[in-house]
């Protein structure tokens, strides 16, 4: 007998604008950083550009278009039952270069109608206001993150979406993976938006995670801004509308020891600290944790605390955690242990584990563990919002697509929230990542698959955008519409 899962559960899917989206000049949107990102697979690197070259794909510039197929995605969603959709808003579709007083309308009222499709099918919207699409212009002009008047830009940014739509929105995230500054080549381009120098640079994982660029202290410097600017947002959100719920996001990291010895131990504990940790403890209890002061002086960082910083990140606590699971790792200080592939955090690979194709460990009883060490800590509502598989998924003769291995991931991570509900958990949702194709992240690759729904389009570019039901469609269909009760 499957458990369910508690009554008024938001099942639902997750995307991203900037790898969902497209429209990258339409009604006034201005360049955002991921499209100056080209396009890559799982043997060849991306880059970062400075600007627009024309020898490159930029696979966010039409992502799978949803700023066109709006209607038809968000029908797809209605139709498997989905209660909410995690989305996140373009900066530049509002403010096209970052830093305007005024929002652009033509933006405005493409997300108020995005909305209103979605009240259209019971669905709540889950927006996050700002998911690793910094507008280029602040990452050009301001150095991204780094400088302290972003701040400004992003509240009054935040001001215009909580105003706007007051009636239509009631949970907000205020960034995603918001820790992911804590890391050098990912943390300071989509997290940061601090560019590398040069015209056209290699980043990522095949580029061999070239740092020699990286700057500590300007990292942690961007990531405070980032922490005062979500507390802030969190109180602007409050006072706009009561009713308004805020979450912060963050990119998990489990780091089992991978052997018994106390080193190990030690390196596990001390990982999953700082992943997890560090920005939870801003976010939840309003505060830098005990251990961050250690940190700090051992890496010699001054964290920019001005007045009122300390008061800030106190009144700003989030309403609700949220969390993207894809994998686990390991943790060691034997220099001989290869790193494995992983969701930008990486460590060495589990010997116990399966992995996917794209070499991540499949590890379903670890969102257990996370779940219950997360709540252990917080005593706060949590939303598991990305967990997904990417895989090379086919499209038969007949049209039809058969993912078995994406409903096997889907399934087994499921039961293993439900156990953790047994636990005591207070779990509110699921979103999987990502509910429709989309453009890779880590490789800007379309090859590398998550969708329930199908989306005809190849790395290149090339393609129809059509969209195809997969067999996790009508699988995940059947959970929500029994609430899990039978997996």
């Amino acid at each position: 007998m499957e458990k369910s899962m508690p009554k008024g559960f938001l099942w639902g899917g997750a995307t991203a604008a900037n790898q969902f989206e497209g429209g990258w000049q339409e009604d006034g949107k201005g360049i955002s950083v991921p499209d100056v990102m080209t396009g890559g697979t799982k043997t060849t690197p991306r880059h970062v550009t400075d600007g627009i070259l024309p020898e490159y794909h930029y696979p966010s510039h039409e992502a799978v278009d949803f700023y066109h197929h709006y209607k038809e995605d968000i029908a797809l969603y209605g139709e498997m039952g989905f209660k909410v959709f995690r989305m996140s808003v373009n900066w530049t579709r509002l403010f096209p270069r970052g830093d305007e007083e005024k929002p652009n309308p033509r933006g405005i009222e493409f997300y108020r109608n995005v909305f209103l499709e979605c009240k259209k099918y019971g669905i709540e919207p889950l927006v996050t206001i700002s998911h690793y699409e910094l507008p280029y212009y602040l990452a050009k002009e301001y150095g991204g993150w780094s400088n302290r008047k972003l701040i400004d830009f992003y509240l009054n940014y935040c001001k215009v979406l909580f105003e706007e739509y007051k009636d239509l929105v009631r949970y907000w995230l205020t960034f995603n993976e918001i820790n992911i500054l804590l890391m050098g080549t990912y943390g300071n381009l989509m997290g940061g938006g601090i560019l590398p120098p040069g015209r056209d640079t290699a980043v990522g994982v095949l580029a061999g995670l070239d740092e020699s660029w990286d700057n500590e202290q300007r990292r942690y410097t961007a990531l405070h801004h980032q922490l005062v600017a979500s507390a802030k947002a969190v109180k602007l959100a409050h006072e706009i509308n009561p009713e308004n719920k805020l979450g912060c996001m963050l990119l998990s990291r489990i780091a089992y020891p991978y052997t018994c010895r106390p080193d190990d131990v030690l390196k596990g504990q001390q990982t999953m600290q700082l992943a997890n940790y560090y920005c939870g403890d801003v976010h939840v209890r309003g505060a830098y944790p005990a251990f961050a002061k250690r940190l700090w002086k051992e890496k010699g960082i001054q964290i920019p605390f001005e007045n009122g910083d300390a008061e800030a990140l106190k009144a700003g606590t989030v309403d609700f955690m949220t969390f993207s699971y894809y994998s686990s790792s390991t943790a060691t200080n034997d220099p001989n242990v290869p790193v494995a592939s992983g969701n930008m955090m990486r460590g060495p690979a589990n010997p116990y584990l399966e992995q996917s194709q794209w070499g991540w460990t499949i590890d379903p009883k670890g969102l257990r563990y996370l779940l219950n060490e997360f709540y252990g800590r917080y005593q706060i509502p949590l939303m598991v919002v990305e967990n997904g598989l990417g895989a090379e998924d086919k499209v038969d003769e007949d049209g039809n697509i058969h993912d078995p291995y994406r409903i096997e991931y889907m399934r087994e991570h499921i039961r293993q929230m439900a156990e953790a509900v047994e636990d005591g958990v207070e779990l509110i949702g699921y979103t999987v990542w990502g509910c429709t194709d989309l453009v890779s992240a880590g490789t800007g690759e379309m090859a590398k698959r998550y969708g329930l729904v199908y989306v005809d389009k190849d790395n290149q570019g090339n393609g129809t955008l059509k969209r195809r039901r997969k067999d996790s469609f009508y699988w995940y269909q059947r959970v929500i519409a029994i609430n899990g009760a039978e997996l």
